[in-house]
């Protein structure tokens, strides 16, 4: 008789754990804009010397958007079998880093 006892209560304490609600956490989004000097220019328009350098240096890259700031520096979006990424350089095609963009 005690193990049938035993055997209910711990039973019951398990059944009692899974029929406790969880609280729902909800999900706040925090979209960040930043403004870093750049706007868009067409591909097109891009100097000579920025095709040229990205031909040399990314042979299989295109550039899917370019944009410009006030020092004639380019950023431009490269896709490389589907993958993208962001490089920047100058008028004179001389590849630029992060941290030297005015």
């Amino acid at each position: 008789m005690k193990k049938v006892i035993l055997s209910i209560a711990i039973l019951a304490s398990g059944v009692a754990t899974y029929a406790i609600p969880t609280p729902e956490t909800p999900i706040n989004t925090i979209n960040i804009i930043m403004n870093d000097g750049f706007t868009e220019v067409a591909v097109d328009k891009l100097p000579e010397a920025v095709t040229n350098a990205v031909k040399t240096d990314f042979e299989t890259a295109t550039i899917s958007k370019a944009y410009v700031n006030s020092s004639e520096q380019y950023k431009l979006e490269l896709t490389t079998n589907g993958a993208s990424s962001t490089v920047y350089v100058d008028k004179d095609g001389n590849w630029v880093k992060v941290s030297d963009i005015k």
